[in-house]
């Protein structure tokens, strides 16, 4: 009778499903201005540098050029994955000079799940895109990051309407996940007042400061945000103004996830 019940306690020990870990995650987002720097010269090694030198898990870049004449004819994405030795991952939002424009990924982690969601613009306006990178964390955690970049016109209209499709897609997402980029959208703006429906600011100075432009910051535009925000909380906030590779701050931070 003993060993009856010790079996069925060990059996029902391993019923219950194991409790995944924490985990922490430094992620970036980066205009990286087609490849280009505020010199006018075409610099590929420095843009890495930078990357390299925070060393996060996740980069979103924005004004990502793919074989176009002015990028020489570079698939940046890939040329900036061998350079940090990440995996990249493109998103087009539309084809331009020659070859095509748009959002990309680069992350340490191999990726389970990708998307390429194209935003909702105005016919006289730029295509967008958001970039789905869905990835399995060691600990054991499914994480999704949402790179993107909203359209930089003064009337918010466009903005509104990817906002909206955001706010869409995600509303009822199961997954912890982190939106990131260039939004083009000031914190008390109508377009994060919409998205602030799903994803959440961390609540801390810094991510308010400004990081537009890279000389001299004056609004603060460069964000990372996450859903669930119970489960979130952020290690460190930085921004990073270096006026030669970008004429965007560039925006760190590092998060831990509690499952």
């Amino acid at each position: 009778m003993k060993n009856i019940f010790c079996i069925i306690l060990f059996l029902s020990v391993l019923a219950v499903p194991a409790q995944n870990k924490p985990d922490t995650l430094k992620v970036m987002t980066f205009n990286i201005l087609h490849g280009a720097t505020t010199k006018g010269d075409f610099n590929l090694e420095a843009i890495a540098g930078v990357i390299n030198k925070y060393n996060p898990d996740l980069v979103a870049m924005q004004e990502v050029d793919f074989k176009t004449k002015r990028a020489k004819k570079y698939n940046l994405p890939l040329e900036l994955g061998y350079r940090t030795q990440m995996m990249p991952l493109y998103a087009r939002a539309m084809y331009y000079d020659g070859g095509e424009y748009g959002e990309a990924v680069l992350s340490k982690y191999s990726l389970t799940y990708t998307e390429n969601i194209a935003l909702p613009h105005q016919k006289t306006s730029e295509p967008r895109a958001a970039q789905v990178a869905r990835f399995e964390t060691r600990q054991g955690n499914t994480i999704q990051f949402v790179a993107t970049h909203l359209d930089h016109l003064r009337n918010e209209t466009d903005r509104l309407m990817q906002a909206d499709a955001l706010v869409k897609e995600f509303k009822n997402e199961t997954y912890p996940t982190i939106l990131i980029g260039d939004l083009n959208a000031q914190p008390d703006s109508e377009t994060m007042k919409k998205l602030y429906q799903v994803f959440h600011k961390p609540d801390m100075e810094e991510a308010y400061k400004p990081t537009y432009p890279s000389t001299g910051p004056k609004i603060c535009i460069d964000h990372i945000m996450f859903n669930q925000p119970e489960k979130w909380s952020v290690l460190n906030y930085e921004i990073i103004c270096d006026d030669y590779v970008t004429d965007h701050c560039i925006v760190v931070a590092t998060l831990i996830y509690k499952p």
